[in-house]
Order: structure tokens, then C-alpha cells, then sequence
């Protein structure tokens, strides 16, 4: 990887904006591989808030028409912490440029520049964060009304706060955190979504109903298959003009619509927060985006990234190997990924570990399966 110019340096101490923010239409699928943007922090003197804290991060634009996707690492402002976020758009990019700044600066004002990290009142940090992320979404949803662009665009976040011995997690969507203790995954959030048996599904599915929605095939409405998230003004201050167009769409009934009456806003915007001790046990934060976790469990995940470290010991190189095997496992789905090495660990001296054979396995006789009958199918048919 070529070296960062001193320009670039200096900006990095600053803080760091891992994004080309451009969109990429209609690119050949290989274009769009040959453009996944990536930005190497790897001297702890490129985040002087948080000693010792090697970053990497990478995206790439999948098999999708528009790279919705964006990383956020910063420095500054922040009483010796480092703030990073993965945002994962939809609907258009819209949201997802509002917010790479503005979600920032809400966060800095609400945390009172980091005194309330350093302080350990997770109270405090709570209802803080709690606050910004709040005040982000108001402000997006009126830019959205003002400027008229790409007013159904939304975006998740998932936001991590880094210190030396503290992690600060507060996250909307179903992008993912997850620690590497000891080589152990240590999954540190939960995905809203309005589907599935787990407990934080049924809370989401339980408070969308009670909010006027209903839920088909996962989706709200029918629509969207995340239950919080910023901008999405359809299910939230435009509802009943979500009504009206699904009238006119065919997609309901008039007779539907007039019996349904809503209480509150389908998606919101107020985050889970977690807080996680960091120990010397612990090696290194994975941040992405749900276009890695579909497609590869945590703990393959954490092994693998661990086993790239060992190899070479360059974080950003790692990052930009695992949005690869992403991408190898078939991932449909844009991929952005942040790495945090908290410089704790000799990579040399760590073995490797062996990967998931079970699960690879499973997946090889599944592909031998779905072949052998294609293959029976085809001489059935034949006959």
C-alpha cells in the first residue's frame, strides 16, 4: 500500500473521513470492485486521542447499482477518544452524506467534547447519545423536506466510541460490532429488524404494531426490512402520504387504509447504547456493515481477521482481505468495514487458528446438493 502523503497526515490528526463519498453508477461490477475506496490509519500518531490504536477500513461497492454505504473515523474533540461509525444507506445516498458530519458534531456537543466519556457516568453518556442521535435524525428529516432529495433515503449507523480501557457502542440498524477477546467474538450488538424469534425482533415487532404498522414478509408495510434508522420520512412525519400512494399503487385497499390509525413513527431513530470494558485480553473492534455479517458469522470473522494480523500484522491490510472474502462468500450487498487494533497483542507470537471446517463443510455438501439436482432435474425433464 503506498504511503500516505504528509498532507494527508496532517489531515488524519485532525480527524478522518474514510470516504470518497461519490456515488458509482452504472459501472461494470468489476469497475465497481476496482473502486472500493480504503484509507490505512495505521501510526498511532494518526489518532493522538487514543494511544497505541492502529485503525484500518475499507468499503466496497457490491453487486448493487449504488454505493449507499459510508465510514466515518475521527480524533478530535474527543478527550482522548475516537469516535468511528459505519453507516449503511438505502433509498439513495442522501442521508447517508447528511450524516457523516452532522451525526459527528451532535455527538461532540451532546458528549461535551468527550468530558462525559472520560467522566464514566453511563448514565450520563446514555442519555447523551440518546440525545444526538435524536437531534441528528430531526435535522436530516427537515433537509430532507426542504431540499427535496431523495426524500424515501435512510441509513443505519453504528457508532463506537474507543478509549483506552472504555468502548462506548451506540447503534441504530443492523450493521454489527464485535469484540476479539482472546480470540473469542464477543458479539456487542443487536440488529433491528421486524422479523425473526430473537428477543430484541419481537420487541421491534411488538412496537411497530403498537404504533399503527403491521409487518409482511419482514417489512414494514410491506417496505423496509430495518426497523430504525435515520431519515425515512415515510414512516415517520409522511405516513399517511405512504398510505395514499400505496392507494394508488394498488398495494391496499382504500377500505384497508381507513381502518388503520397510527400512534407513533414505524422507524425511529433512538439508539441501543452499550458499554464494554476493554482489558488486556482484548485484541482488536470489528465495525461493519450487514453486507459482511449475511454472509460470514462472527466468529469466522474474528479468526479470520486474527490469522491476517499474524501474517503481516497490517490492520489495513486485513480489512481490505476480509471485505474480500466477503465478497468471495457472494455477498449481494455494499460492505464497509472498520478495524480497530488496540496494539495489545504481539501478532507474531499469536497461533493460527483454524477456521469453521463445519460450517465449510455444511456449505460444500450444500452446493453439491443443489447441483446433483439440478442435474436429476434436468435429465427428468429430458425424458
Amino acid at each position: 500500500m503506498a504511503l500516505l502523503s504528509q498532507q494527508l497526515q496532517r489531515f488524519l490528526l485532525n480527524g478522518i473521513i474514510c470516504s470518497s463519498g461519490l456515488k458509482a453508477r452504472k459501472k461494470s461490477f468489476r469497475e465497481r470492485i476496482r473502486s472500493c475506496s480504503a484509507i490505512a490509519i495505521d501510526a498511532p500518531s494518526s489518532l493522538a486521542g487514543a494511544a497505541g490504536i492502529r485503525w484500518g477500513c475499507s468499503r466496497l461497492q457490491g453487486p448493487r447499482e449504488e454505493m449507499e454505504d459510508d465510514i466515518v473515523i475521527r480524533s478530535d474533540n474527543l478527550d482522548g477518544f475516537s469516535f468511528a461509525a459505519v453507516f449503511d444507506g438505502h433509498a439513495g445516498f442522501s442521508s447517508v452524506k447528511f450524516l457523516r458530519e452532522e451525526l459527528y458534531k451532535e455527538c461532540v456537543e451532546a458528549l461535551q467534547g468527550g468530558l462525559l466519556l472520560t467522566g464514566k457516568d453511563f448514565n450520563a453518556i446514555k442519555e447523551a447519545l440518546q440525545k444526538a442521535f435524536l437531534n441528528a435524525d430531526a435535522k436530516l428529516l427537515n433537509w430532507l423536506e426542504v431540499t427535496g432529495e431523495e426524500v424515501d433515503s435512510g441509513s443505519t449507523a453504528t457508532v463506537m466510541f474507543v478509549g483506552n480501557d472504555a468502548l462506548i457502542i451506540s447503534h441504530v440498524g443492523d450493521s454489527c460490532a464485535v469484540l476479539s477477546r482472546s480470540g473469542k467474538a464477543e458479539v456487542l450488538t443487536s440488529s433491528h429488524r421486524p422479523y425473526g424469534s430473537n428477543k430484541v425482533s419481537l420487541q421491534e415487532i411488538r412496537r411497530i404494531r403498537e404504533a399503527g404498522g403491521w409487518i409482511i414478509n419482514g417489512r414494514i408495510c410491506g417496505d423496509i426490512s430495518v426497523s430504525r434508522a435515520f431519515g425515512d420520512l415515510r414512516f415517520k412525519t409522511r405516513k399517511n402520504e405512504m398510505l395514499e400512494k400505496g392507494v394508488e399503487e394498488g398495494r391496499w385497499s382504500k377500505k384497508f387504509v381507513s381502518r388503520v390509525q397510527f400512534n407513533g413513527d414505524l422507524v425511529i431513530s433512538c439508539p441501543d447504547i452499550y458499554q464494554v470494558a476493554l482489558g488486556q485480553d482484548t485484541e482488536f473492534i470489528l465495525l461493519a456493515s450487514d453486507g459482511l455479517w449475511d454472509y460470514m458469522n462472527s466468529s469466522d470473522a474474528i479468526t479470520f481477521v486474527r490469522n491476517q494480523l499474524r501474517k503481516h500484522g497490517d490492520v489495513q491490510l486485513a480489512c481490505e482481505a476480509l471485505v474480500q472474502a466477503a465478497l468471495d462468500r457472494r455477498s449481494q450487498d455494499n460492505i464497509s468495514i472498520a478495524i480497530a487494533d488496540l496494539g495489545r497483542t504481539d501478532w507474531q507470537s499469536v497461533p493460527l487458528q483454524q477456521q469453521n471446517f463445519v460450517y465449510e463443510i455444511g456449505q460444500a455438501f450444500a452446493t453439491i446438493g443443489i447441483v446433483s439436482l439440478a442435474i436429476w432435474m434436468s435429465s427428468f425433464l429430458s425424458l
